[in-house]
């Protein structure tokens, strides 16, 4: 299996896995300058490049950098960012921070993870009734202690 990756900009970073068993391949800022992210902000970092994904069977899920999120606050907007098999723009990553201090991006630091996942495309059928589970109609917290 082949990832394309182009470079929009000679200064851009290919992402990759930072240990063999790595799942998901660093995302890099492409910025001029630092970037600072102010409490509750939001802002679209560009990472300088395009993908190809090996099929469209196949999508591109950006998640948060534990690190990032867990010790200064800075994650994701959307929670997970989905890249479609058919597209061929930049990656840039939706950022928001929900710590009390500001967070300064630097120019080619690590943000974020590209995980490539299989996907499955089913047949969408409309239907009236749907089958019994245990479960049932049972919501949050309906299968264990609230």
């Amino acid at each position: 299996m082949t990832l394309q990756v182009k470079k929009l900009d000679p200064r851009a970073v290919i992402p990759s896995r930072a240990t063999p068993g790595s799942a998901g391949m660093d995302l890099h800022a492409l910025l001029d300058r630092p970037l600072t992210v102010l409490p509750g902000e939001r802002v679209g970092v560009p990472t300088g490049i395009a993908i190809g994904l090996p099929s469209p069977e196949t999508v591109g899920l950006v998640y948060a950098r534990s690190g990032l999120a867990t010790k200064f606050g800075l994650t994701l907007s959307n929670c997970v960012g989905v890249i479609d098999s058919d597209y061929r723009g930049e990656l840039r990553v939706g950022m928001i921070n929900l710590s009390d201090k500001p967070y300064t991006i630097e120019p080619g630091e690590r943000i974020a993870q590209l995980v490539i996942a299989p996907v499955l495309l089913p047949v969408v059928e409309e239907t009236d009734e749907l089958d019994q589970t245990q479960r049932g109609e049972g919501g949050f917290g309906s299968t264990g202690r609230q």
